[in-house]
């Protein structure tokens, strides 16, 4: 039945529905407007100290956390396109402090953005080079092997990077990892990868894809998200702690990284249109990244509500690696690791897993 149709028949007039929806959409449009007003006015700025930096390679560093010295030692990699910060958002909102007050010693890889150098990396320079070597100066102030713990794109490349130096892993917890890029929808992958065309003129003119382009493909995931989000934020109390982490995961968003143009090309050809990683043909220095065989104990956490990692793509490892736990953690991909169930629903059973892990902690 036809819109007019249908009117006619509930005894409503065309022209009146038309106004009702047009003050709706006025509502709305009001209301995300008043909200990104609000979020621009929050007096909430970032105030956590520096850590110090313990190793230092091109644009890399290795920042020194805290916690005992005679901890267990994790190796801390997050995503090429976010700063590290989301794992230390804030005193309450911080994973590693956490971490950290509970007798572990993270070690955060922060990538930084890339340079003159890191703008011709591939994957394989990212993981077998400078990836590798972080691993290297992490075991060497462990005085032994250490734990690797990656957060999205950063457990992708933390597991090929385990397949290569097993030897110097206690064990490998993987947080929200991207695998089979298919698994959801593979139509939906496919149209990311159709993008990149349009890209390459920046590539080739930055040797980058800029923060806005990859924010512009991460809204193409859920585009209604984020007109919801600054609607529910203009409800908030401005003083609340709610209201406080959201600007503070705001400030995070926004302030991106740009992705080397070569490893722009790898994701989104390889990983999104040829789905190379679960299909056995993602190589990283020649060699297959094969989840099989890594034998190390693996932690697994798996958020339920993940729009940018889907639940199905991050379990297919679970599939594939002989010794990993799967966590469930009802949460979306960021509020896993900084959202206000966080502790209880990552953090305590991740440090669980850790302390638990089998062999020495140090020389």
């Amino acid at each position: 039945m036809r819109i007019a149709e249908a009117l006619a028949a509930g005894g409503h007039r065309p022209e009146a529905f038309a106004a009702a929806v047009e003050r709706a959409l006025l509502r709305r449009d009001t209301a995300l407007l008043e909200g990104i007003l609000a979020y621009r006015r929050h007096p909430h700025r970032r105030s956590l100290p520096e850590p110090p930096v313990l190793w230092q390679e091109g644009t890399t560093r290795l920042l020194d956390h805290g916690g005992p010295e005679d901890g267990p030692v994790l190796l801390v990699v997050p995503s090429l396109v976010n700063r590290a910060q989301v794992l230390d958002l804030l005193p309450e909102a911080s994973m590693l402090r956490h971490l950290a007050s509970a007798g572990v010693r993270p070690l955060l890889l922060d990538w930084g953005a890339p340079g003159a150098v890191e703008r011709g990396f591939t994957l394989t320079d990212y993981v077998a080079g400078r990836l590798d070597r972080a691993l290297l100066a992490a075991a060497a102030i462990a005085g032994g092997p250490v734990v690797l713990v990656g957060y999205c794109m950063g457990g992708t490349l933390g597991l090929a990077l385990a397949q290569r130096r097993p030897e110097r892993l206690r064990g490998l917890a993987l947080l929200a990892t991207p695998w089979d890029f298919w698994a959801e929808d593979p139509a939906r992958a496919q149209g990311l990868a159709a993008t990149l065309p349009l890209w390459e003129p920046l590539l080739q003119a930055g040797g980058v894809l800029p923060v806005d382009a990859l924010q512009t493909l991460f809204a193409t995931l859920d585009p209604a998200a984020v007109g919801e989000k600054y609607r529910a934020f203009r409800r908030l109390d401005p003083d609340s702690s709610q209201a406080r982490r959201f600007v503070a995961l705001e400030d995070w968003l926004n302030d991106g990284v740009p992705l080397a143009a070569p490893v722009a090309r790898e994701c989104l050809a390889g990983w999104y249109g040829a789905n190379a990683p679960a299909r056995g043909a993602w190589r990283i220095a020649g060699a297959v990244v094969e989840p099989r065989a890594v034998a190390l104990p693996a932690f697994l956490a798996i958020p339920a509500r993940d729009r940018i990692v889907p639940p199905v793509s991050a379990l297919a490892l679970a599939d594939h690696m002989p010794n990993a736990l799967v966590q469930h953690v009802a949460a979306g991909h960021v509020g896993m690791v900084a959202g206000s169930g966080a502790e209880t629903r990552l953090w305590r059973p991740l440090l669980t897993w850790i302390k638990a892990l089998p062999g020495r902690v140090g020389l």
